[in-house]
């Protein structure tokens, strides 16, 4: 029994934020849906912060087509939120099952979320987080869940650049540069949502390649339906990159319902077109000699090529490490250590090099901590002898120098906070804070895959 009134019955949901358990309140005699937030004692005080939000945002709407929200209670060292309880399935799930919905089935369901979009921004609340799974059906319709990353528009921390947040593939390419989510960025993430409704499938394909997803959500054509599609014009008007070419969560409401009713769209074809944005300053700013020089675990140093595209882009990927999974699995684990014994490194010829033994774990541990150490001590005053320590794969995913360069030029100081090395998986995970040029400052918890390169490492990807 939870707070002396809500009886669990059985678990039925599970995520990064929490677990979902269906409920009685004994009070009211009804069902409830009550998410398990976590440990109060030493819990994470940003997951508690945003329970706290969700209540309160998701409390102030009182519309038919958002969860409800009735409660935040404390019970032996646990946070419960205590929801409406939806009996159905996500629209991911729905789509999942039976297969891309109809113009019409899809325009009814997101006519509804839209309606509640427009109620939330009246209020001032941008949700940043639309998305199939966060709309759930039932026989009542559709319902928006989660507003655990949702902001007012009068909290100050809505205004901090270099903040990523919400789920890749479904960001709009404003939020995926690290820019402050809009009421249009919830339009962006609504088309998205349209087009996987009807397609069947996401708009991008993250996999585990995030750095490149949100390279293509801010530099490639937004994805388009085919043109006889009864919601191809809407879709051009709802995911352009101009943020004010977008239409209002209103008018788009407005057109689902016509396309629900079987009418003709009202959005025109080319009504709004992929905007591409500036280029950046093309004027490369000069490299300082490194502090603390680092060899090169290859002779040839890259390619200096012309920059091409927004170094804004470039915050969302050392953020989306953090941010696009952040939100969706509450922070990345530590890699923790392992004395378990380290892959054998076998030399061409079957005589030992000068008589040398295999380094131990703990040895290997400290190899990789110099690594990661002497990595960001090298990467604000030499990023090509930086970028030299990235496998050719990750490379070429992270956008090339190009693509490097555009994030790390913006990089004052990156101050290593601390760092977990692990020579079983040779992963590394560690807290860093990044004094930005601009005079911003953010800490983040990163997790990099390396590999062996003779007697050094290289970084190749990012681990989950």
């Amino acid at each position: 029994m939870i707070a002396g009134r809500y009886r669990l019955e059985r678990e039925i949901g599970r995520g990064g934020s929490g677990t979902v358990h269906l409920a009685v309140d004994e009070v009211l005699g009804r069902q409830v849906a009550i998410k398990r937030i976590g440990m109060i004692p030493g819990s994470d005080d940003v997951e508690r912060e945003r329970a706290e939000r969700e209540a309160r945002l998701a409390a102030a709407l009182n519309h038919p087509h958002v969860v409800s929200v009735f409660d935040l209670v404390d019970e032996a060292d646990v946070r419960w939120l205590v929801m409406e309880y939806v009996d159905g399935e996500t629209l991911s799930e729905r789509v999942r099952r039976t297969g891309p919905l109809d113009a019409a089935g899809a325009a009814t369901l997101l006519g509804q979320t839209a309606d509640a979009l427009v109620e939330a921004h009246a209020n001032g609340i941008v949700h940043r987080d639309v998305k199939p799974s966060n709309i759930l059906i039932s026989d009542g319709g559709a319902k928006l869940n989660d507003f655990g990353i949702a902001r007012s528009e009068n909290d100050a921390s809505l205004t901090q650049t270099g903040l990523v947040t919400g789920s890749p593939a479904y960001l709009a390419p404003e939020v995926a540069s690290g820019s402050s989510a809009t009421p249009a960025s919830d339009v962006w993430s609504l088309g998205a949502t349209l087009y996987h409704s009807v397609t069947g499938r996401a708009p991008y394909d993250v996999g585990d390649n995030l750095i490149g997803a949100l390279y293509k959500i801010v530099h490639e054509d937004p994805p388009r339906l085919p043109e006889d599609h009864a919601m191809a014009s809407l879709l051009a008007v709802m995911m352009t990159h101009d943020a004010d070419q977008r239409w209002s969560m209103q008018q788009v409401r407005d057109d689902l319902a016509r396309i629900s009713r079987g009418e003709r769209s009202t959005a025109a074809a080319g009504t709004a077109a992929p905007a591409r944005r500036p280029a950046p300053d093309r004027e490369r700013t000069g490299v300082l000699p490194p502090v603390q020089p680092a060899p090169l675990p290859r002779a040839a140093r890259p390619r200096r090529r012309q920059w091409g595209w927004i170094a804004a882009a470039a915050v969302a990927a050392i953020a989306a490490v953090v941010a696009a999974y952040v939100w969706a699995g509450r922070g990345t684990p530590e890699a923790a250590p392992d004395d378990s014994p380290v892959p054998s490194q076998t030399a061409a010829t079957d005589e030992p090099s000068d008589g040398a033994s295999e380094p131990t774990p703990e040895e290997v541990r400290q190899q990789m901590d110099e690594f990661i150490t002497s990595y960001l001590a090298t990467v604000t005053t030499d990023p090509e002898a930086a970028f030299a320590r990235l496998t050719p794969e990750f490379q070429a995913s992270s956008g090339d120098y190009e693509g490097y360069i555009g994030w790390w030029s913006k990089v004052r100081s990156a101050q290593l906070q601390s760092v977990e090395s692990n020579p079983a998986d040779e992963t590394v995970a560690y807290t860093v804070t990044y004094q930005m040029k601009s005079g911003a400052e953010s800490t983040q918890r990163v997790r990099l895959q390396l590999t062996r390169d003779g007697d050094d490492f290289l970084i190749a990807g990012e681990s989950s």
